[in-house]
Order: C-alpha cells, then structure tokens, then sequence
C-alpha cells in the first residue's frame, strides 16, 4: 500500500511540474508575441518612437558647502 502512495504523490507532482512549464512557456509565447507586434506597428509607423531621455545631471556640479 505505501508504494502506491508513493507513486500517487510522485505522479502527481510531476502533473504539477508540466503543468507550471506549460505555463511558463505560455508567458514567454505571450512576451514574444507582444514584442514582435510592437515592433511591426513602429517599423510600419503606426506608433512613433519613444522619446530619449532627457539629460539630467546624476550629481551636482558645484561641491556641497558644509
């Protein structure tokens, strides 16, 4: 009787195991489909192009006064 237990429970995490696979892959299908679709609509230019980011110093340029 405990085999069989063992074979259910092991049965059933390997069940668990493809099914989180599945659906991993399902997300990076979902991803790539999503990249490719917009990079069609820019190279068409049906959506323009983000804008670059504006230049903002990361420090100050003068020393900090104590």
């Amino acid at each position: 009787m405990y085999e069989y237990e063992v074979q259910q429970a092991r049965s059933a995490e390997l069940l668990r195991r493809a099914a989180a696979e599945r659906l991993a892959r399902e997300a990076v299908r979902g991803r790539r489909a999503a990249r490719r679709e917009a990079a069609e609509l820019t190279a068409r230019g049906a959506v323009p192009e983000s804008e670059p980011h504006i230049h903002r110093p990361r420090r100050l340029r003068s020393a900090r006064t104590a």
